[in-house]
């Protein structure tokens, strides 16, 4: 009997991905959507990326910064979306136990990176804004690099202990996850073993981790909005808020699709819309994020004019 269960235990080799499967006569504009998508996303974080390596005047702690950002949306999106791409077109929503394992580790890695980077470029703003005379003691490029570091340090430490106690857990069964990449959540559901332990451990790291830099976040700008408040022209409250606009509606976006997905009540109808927030959070702010440093920032503007003449100089030899 004990042979029995442990091999029962020990069935699930695969899971299987419902995604987007109800929406049948949908699945090849979903394709079409999400590749465009997924192209201008990769391509457009690949640029700026490639700005901030080349061009000298954005080697500054903003751009590093956002340098870094780039770098993770870029792996952030690779992690969720070629898998669901294929479902769109192959219709196999099937993803093998170590595959999804993988995903969700990947997943967590880097909305845990995101959280402090996020933390840290609003320290950066924090500084330039009510601190301006103290930025370049405070905030220089080694400083820059050791916060950029401390996050993917961070990141990967927290996600590496959660995996750990994830695979000691058994699964014998259902395979079925309704969502459209391995969550937590999800994948817990479906094991055979007591997850106690490994939800209240899960809980207090996501608690350590990601609370502490959105009230870091949060408190930033707070003494930023009060302090460019406090300007008395016009022009230099426009001037202010025009360095932090961008990193604020990327904040907005992010922790607002987070909390709610992860933190507001399992309603029928919040769990209808789960898709649709995770989507936000997962698809469509590392597709923002190019698009508004790139429309709303001086300097990236200017680097790309410069990135571009050069291009034009150099096929035309």
């Amino acid at each position: 009997m004990a042979d029995i269960e442990q091999g029962n235990q020990t069935s699930v080799t695969e899971f299987i991905l419902l995604g987007f499967g109800e929406l049948v006569d949908l699945q090849i504009f979903l394709f079409l959507l999400f590749l465009v998508i997924y192209i201008v996303t990769v391509a457009g974080n690949i640029l700026i990326v490639v700005l901030v390596v080349a061009d000298q005047h954005l080697h500054t702690p903003m751009y590093l910064f956002l340098g870094n950002l780039s770098c993770l949306e870029t792996c952030y999106t690779s992690t969720i979306l070629p898998r669901m791409l294929a479902s769109f077109l192959t219709g196999d929503r099937t993803i093998s136990f170590s595959g999804c394992i993988a995903q969700f580790y990947f997943f967590g890695f880097l909305v845990t990176v995101e959280c402090y980077l996020l933390s840290a470029m609003s320290y950066d703003r924090y500084l330039a804004i009510c601190k301006p005379l103290n930025y370049a003691a405070i905030m220089n490029n080694a400083i820059c690099s050791q916060l950029a570091a401390g996050s993917w340090l961070a990141g990967f430490l927290v996600s590496i202990i959660i995996i750990f106690l994830m695979s000691q857990l058994t699964f014998c069964g259902p395979s079925i996850i309704d969502h459209f990449f391995c969550d937590f959540t999800p994948i817990i559901k479906l094991s055979c073993s007591d997850t106690h332990m490994m939800e209240l451990v899960t809980s207090m790291l996501t608690f350590i981790t990601t609370l502490p830099p959105f009230l870091l976040t949060l408190a930033t700008y707070v003494y930023i909005i009060s302090t460019i408040l406090r300007i008395p022209s016009t022009t230099g409250k426009q001037k202010a808020f025009s360095t932090c606009s961008s990193h604020l509606i990327i904040v907005i976006v992010f922790y607002g699709a987070i909390m709610i997905v992860y933190m507001l009540p399992k309603t029928d109808t919040l769990r209808d819309l789960n898709k649709v927030f995770s989507v936000l959070y997962t698809v469509l702010t590392p597709l923002v994020n190019p698009l508004i440093y790139s429309l709303r920032n001086k300097e990236v503007k200017e680097a790309l004019r410069k990135t571009a003449r050069k291009c034009l100089a150099f096929t035309r030899m």
